[in-house]
C-alpha cells in the first residue's frame, strides 16, 4: 500500500523517535507517585509518550493493582493473580491529584475479572475521592468491560465522571487473536449504555495489528452508532518480541484520512496519529467535547 512501511519489529520510522526529557516536573510527578504508592499506565503499559507527559506534569493513574486477569496479545501490563484491593488507594489518588495540582485527572485500571463487580465500586470511590479533594478537576475514567455487567456499569455511571472511556482496541476480525477474552459487541454495548446514562463517551483503538483501512472505517461507523463522541487512533508498537508483532506502520496520510472520515462523515471528534494514545492529550480532547452542542445539551439535562 502506498505510503506505508511494513515491519515485523523492524526499525522505527523517524516520527517515533523522541528526545528524552528529565526536567524537574517529570521528577516531581515520579516522586509523588512513588511516595503515595501509586502506579501509572504510562509506565506499566510502556507508553511512548511517558517522557513528555511526565515532563508536562500529567499522568494517568492505574488502579486496582499491577496484575491483569486477561491476556491481550498487545499489552505490556503484567498478567497474573491480582492482589486484594487497597482500600486506601482512592484517597491516595485524590491526594496525588491535589498535590500535583492537576487540571484534568485520568483514572484507568487493569481488568479484574476476579472481583464480583469487576472493580466498579473502586472506580466510583476513586472518582468521589477526587471530587472531595479537588472539586474543580474534571475526571475521565478508562474502564474495562466488566464482562457486560449492567449493575457494574450503573455504578460507574452514577459516579458521574466527565468522560467515560472504553477502548475497542481493534477491529472485530482480530478479536480472537488480539483480545481473546473480550467481545466486540459487548464493548460497543458498554459505550452505548454509558451514553444512554448521559455520559460523554470516548473510545480508542490501535492500527498496525493486521487490520485494513476499510475495517477501521467500519469500526468508526459502529462507534458513531453507539453514540460515542470522541475517538483516539494510534500506531501499535509491540512492547517486546513476546507480544504480537507489528504488521505495518500506518502513514501520516492514512491517519489524516481516517481522522477526516470520522469528523466529516460521522461527526466524531477524532485524534489520530502515530503516537496518539487513549489518554494522551485527554484534557484538550475533553475541551473539544464540551464545545459540541449535543454535549452541552446533555450537561444541561443532567444539571436540571
Amino acid at each position: 500500500m502506498p505510503g506505508t512501511v511494513k515491519s515485523k519489529r523492524g526499525r522505527l520510522p523517524p516520527e517515533f523517535k523522541q528526545r528524552l526529557s528529565l526536567n524537574p516536573a517529570r521528577q516531581r510527578v515520579g516522586a509523588t507517585l512513588e511516595r503515595l504508592g501509586l502506579d501509572t499506565v504510562c509506565r506499566s503499559a510502556g507508553c511512548p509518550n511517558c517522557n513528555r507527559c511526565y515532563s508536562e506534569g500529567t499522568a494517568t493513574f492505574l488502579i486496582m493493582g499491577p496484575d491483569c486477569t486477561r491476556r491481550c496479545a498487545f499489552c505490556a501490563v503484567p498478567k497474573g493473580r491480582p492482589a486484594r484491593l487497597d482500600p486506601g488507594e482512592p484517597e491516595a489518588v485524590a491526594r496525588a491529584v491535589l498535590e500535583l495540582d492537576l487540571c484534568y485527572a485520568v483514572v484507568t485500571s487493569v481488568t479484574r475479572d476476579d472481583l464480583p463487580d469487576g472493580g466498579a465500586g473502586h472506580f466510583a470511590r476513586t472518582v468521589a475521592a477526587i471530587r472531595r479533594a479537588r472539586p474543580g478537576t474534571p475526571v475521565e475514567i478508562l474502564i474495562p468491560d466488566f464482562n457486560g455487567d449492567e449493575r457494574a456499569l450503573r455504578t460507574v455511571a452514577d459516579s458521574e465522571p466527565e468522560v467515560l472511556n472504553h477502548n475497542m482496541e481493534t477491529v472485530p476480525r482480530l478479536y480472537p487473536a488480539v483480545r481473546p477474552q473480550a467481545d466486540y459487541r459487548r464493548s460497543l454495548k458498554v459505550l452505548a449504555m454509558s451514553r444512554q446514562a448521559g455520559l460523554a463517551t470516548k473510545s480508542g483503538l490501535m492500527v498496525g495489528l493486521g487490520e485494513s483501512p476499510e475495517e477501521v472505517r467500519l469500526l468508526l461507523d459502529d462507534l458513531a452508532g453507539a453514540g460515542c463522541g470522541a475517538v483516539t487512533v494510534g500506531q501499535y508498537l509491540a512492547p517486546s518480541p513476546n507480544h504480537r508483532p507489528i504488521e505495518r506502520f500506518w502513514s501520516r496520510d492514512e491517519f489524516r484520512d481516517l481522522g477526516e472520515y470520522g469528523r466529516e462523515r460521522l461527526g466524531l471528534l477524532v485524534s489520530a496519529g502515530p503516537l496518539v494514545r487513549s489518554s494522551y492529550g485527554a484534557a484538550e480532547l475533553f475541551r473539544s467535547m464540551k464545545k459540541t452542542p449535543k454535549e452541552a445539551n446533555k450537561r444541561q439535562q443532567r444539571r436540571a
